[in-house]
């Protein structure tokens, strides 16, 4: 199946399984997300961004949001 195969199914659906399936792609991609952090995070890749950003809160150049 290809991505046009896939935009001409999404087009034909009703207003009430379009609803589902965005729902469902929202959890599905937000999965997907959470999974390559997690990767990422485990193989050290994000290590330099915390310290950079630990660095930047001990120097008092954060705000509280």
């Amino acid at each position: 199946m290809t991505v046009e195969d896939l935009e001409k199914a999404i087009a034909g659906l009703s207003r009430d399984d379009l609803a589902r399936f965005r729902a469902w792609f929202e959890e599905f991609d937000a999965a997907r997300f959470d999974a390559s952090l997690a990767r990422d995070a485990a193989a050290g890749r994000l290590d330099r961004l915390a310290a950079e950003a630990a660095s930047e809160h001990r120097a008092g150049r954060t705000r509280e949001i």
